[in-house]
C-alpha cells in the first residue's frame, strides 16, 4: 500500500477526539504533549493498523527515545520503520533541524525606550535622510520594552496621512501599554507644525480611553531630532 493510501486510511482528523494531539496542543499547550504526540503531528497520519502516535513511538525507539539521537538518523534510517516513506522522513528531519537551529540561535535582544535619546537611537536609521515624510509608531510594554515597530504611512515632501484608528487598533492587538510616535522632516527643519501638534494631541486623547500612553513624539531630520516631550509641547 502506498504512503498516500495509508494517510487516507488513518488521517489524524479521523481519530477519536481524546487521541488527537493537535486538539490536545490547542487545549492544553505544546508542553502537555509527549514526544510521540508531537512527532505524530509532524507525520500527520499512521497506517491502517497503527495510529500516528503508535508509529511515532516506533520511530523514537530507533533512537532509544532520545531526541538528540533521533536527529542523527538519516532518511534511510527513518524509512526502515514500516509506514514511514520519504515524505514523512523528510518532514521529521526538517522539524528536528529547525529545533537544532533554534537551540543555537540567540534570543532577540530586548530594546527599551526610556528617553528621547534612546527613542532616537532606535529609529534614526529608518527615518534619517529620506526625501519624503514617513510616520512610524513604536509599541511598548509596561516596562517600556519594544514590542513592535510599525511603519504607518509614507507621504510627500510636506506631510503624510495618519489614521488614529489604525494606531490604536494595533496597540490593542499587541496589548501595548504605551507608544512613541515618530516622523521625519525632509527639509531638516525640526520645528513642529500645527498639524504635528494636532495629531499628537488627538492620539493622546484617544489613547486615554484605552489606558494607552503616548510617551513622546519625535521629529527626525538631518541626523538630529526634536522631542515634543522634552520641549514641553505634550
Amino acid at each position: 500500500m502506498s504512503e498516500y493510501s495509508q494517510e487516507k486510511s488513518l488521517n489524524i482528523k479521523q481519530w477519536a477526539e481524546e487521541d488527537r494531539p493537535r486538539e490536545k496542543l490547542i487545549l492544553k499547550g505544546r508542553h502537555a504533549l509527549s514526544d510521540a504526540e508531537l512527532l505524530a503531528i509532524i507525520i500527520g497520519s499512521g497506517t491502517p493498523k497503527e495510529s500516528a502516535v503508535e508509529l511515532s513511538k516506533k520511530i523514537l525507539s530507533l533512537a532509544n527515545n532520545n531526541l538528540f539521537l533521533l536527529g542523527n538518523l538519516t532518511l534511510e534510517d527513518l524509512k526502515k520503520v514500516k509506514g514511514i516513506g520519504e515524505a514523512k522522513a523528510i518532514s521529521i528531519a526538517a522539524a528536528l533541524e529547525i529545533g537544532r537551529r533554534r537551540k543555537e540561535s540567540e534570543p532577540p535582544k530586548k530594546v527599551k525606550i526610556d528617553s528621547s535619546k534612546s527613542a532616537y537611537e532606535y529609529i534614526y536609521q529608518d527615518l534619517s535622510d529620506l526625501p519624503h515624510e514617513e510616520f512610524y509608531v513604536v509599541y511598548l510594554k509596561r516596562s517600556n520594552e519594544v514590542i513592535e515597530k510599525m511603519s504607518l504611512s509614507k507621504g510627500g515632501l510636506a506631510g503624510t496621512v495618519v489614521d488614529v484608528r489604525i494606531i490604536l487598533k494595533r496597540a490593542i492587538e499587541l496589548q501595548a501599554s504605551a507608544l512613541v510616535l515618530f516622523h521625519n522632516h525632509p527639509s531638516g527643519n525640526l520645528k513642529p507644525s500645527g498639524a504635528d501638534l494636532d495629531i499628537t494631541k488627538k492620539i493622546i486623547e484617544a489613547g486615554k480611553f484605552m489606558d494607552i500612553s503616548v510617551l513622546d513624539h519625535l521629529i527626525i531630520g538631518h541626523n538630529k531630532y526634536l522631542s515634543l516631550r522634552d520641549e514641553n509641547l505634550i
